[in-house]
Formats: C-alpha cells, structure tokens, sequence
C-alpha cells in the first residue's frame, strides 16, 4: 500500500486447494467491540450494491519473463532447481513456472509508464472504501492466498477485484472503523484462474485523545 499506515501490519499465510476461506480475524492481543452509535452502523446503498460485484477488471502491465524470476529467486537465496532447471522444470510441472509467492508480483504496476495521467494504485477497493467511509488511516489485518494454475513465463494475467463484505462499525486500540474483505482474482491468458488473493482491511480514525 501507498499510505505509510498500511502493508507491514498483517500477516499472511498460503494454501493451496481449488477454493477458498476468508475471515474477519481481531488483531492479537485486541479486543474489538461495536460502538453504541446509533443511525452510524447502516452500510450505504453505494457499497452494499458493489458487494460480489467485479471491479477493476484489468491486464498486467507486461508479461510474465524468466529474467524476472531468476532475479526474484535470486534476492532471497532460494535454489529450488525447479525455478532454475529446464530439465526438472519440465519433469516436475511440464516446463517452467514461476514461485507461486510471486503471484502478486506481475501485477505491481510501475510507477511511470507511458501515456499514463494519474497514479495507478494496487486494490484500489480499498482505498474508495475508506473515501466513502470517511476513513482516513487503515491496515491490512489478514492475507490468505490459494494457488491453482501454476503461472508461466509468457502468460498474460489479468486480475479483477471483488468486495465481498463490509463489518459493521468497530472499535479496536487502533480507533473506529470497519473492516472489509476484497478477493483479488488472476486469471490467465486462456481464462484459467491461478491464484486468489484475499485481504482483510480495517478503516479507521484515531479516537481524540481526552
């Protein structure tokens, strides 16, 4: 994320399976509680409309390249052969994939490109929901990750961002806010979904001091 409040405050965990479970967890050691503010817990017609509804359908910016990989496995030690070996590549998954953990990766988008006229923000769901809520710090509090179609040098994803729920308002040490869960979905070039990416958010104000 680009606000200096997010990214950093979650943790994360991968599986691997053909579906997927997201939750609203509490932050450890954080107890959260819905504020008595009555005519305040409502969720406006504007969001409850964009519930399951597909956004921001978009093409990465380029292509998935072997370069990239090597580079990626490189900066953090990782030798698995299959990621730098044709030979066990092809044995294994029947030609070269990328790290699974990089699904992310080909979605970044470059902070300059050209023809572009406004900042390009990754999960941009996230960030009009804390403008309609009036919201403005917020964390990622959980990220769960399902893998499925292993991702290969050449491929095309395109990615599409679902909201899936809204929590009512809540009070935690952070401040008052809600919670928000959003799929991020990549598919392929042939249509084939390769991994899901689910993010949990919690929007907030810090409570006035007294």
């Amino acid at each position: 994320m680009s606000a200096s409040s997010e990214g950093g405050s979650g943790h994360s965990r991968a599986e691997r399976g053909s579906g997927h479970e997201v939750r609203t967890p509490e932050r450890p050691g954080e107890e959260v509680r819905t504020p008595e503010r009555p005519g305040k817990s409502e969720i406006p017609p504007a969001v409850t409309n964009l519930i399951g509804q597909v956004q921001y359908e978009e093409t990465g910016e380029f292509p998935v390249e072997q370069g990239y990989i090597w580079t990626s496995c490189s900066s953090v030690e990782n030798g698995n052969p299959l990621f730098w070996d044709d030979d066990v590549a092809n044995e294994i998954t029947g030609g070269p994939i990328a790290p699974p953990t990089m699904l992310s990766v080909w979605f970044r988008p470059h902070s300059w490109a050209p023809g572009r006229t406004e900042v390009a923000l990754p999960l941009q769901v996230h960030f009009d929901l804390k403008e309609i809520f009036g919201l403005p710090e917020a964390v990622m509090t959980d990220n769960t990750i399902v893998f499925h179609e292993p991702v290969r040098p050449g491929d095309v994803l395109r990615t599409r961002q679902i909201l899936r729920s809204v929590s009512e308002p809540k009070t935690t040490k952070l401040g008052s806010g809600r919670f928000w869960i959003i799929d991020v979905e990549y598919l392929n070039q042939r249509g084939e979904v390769v991994g899901v990416e689910s993010y949990t958010g919690f929007g907030y104000k810090r409570e006035m001091a007294q």
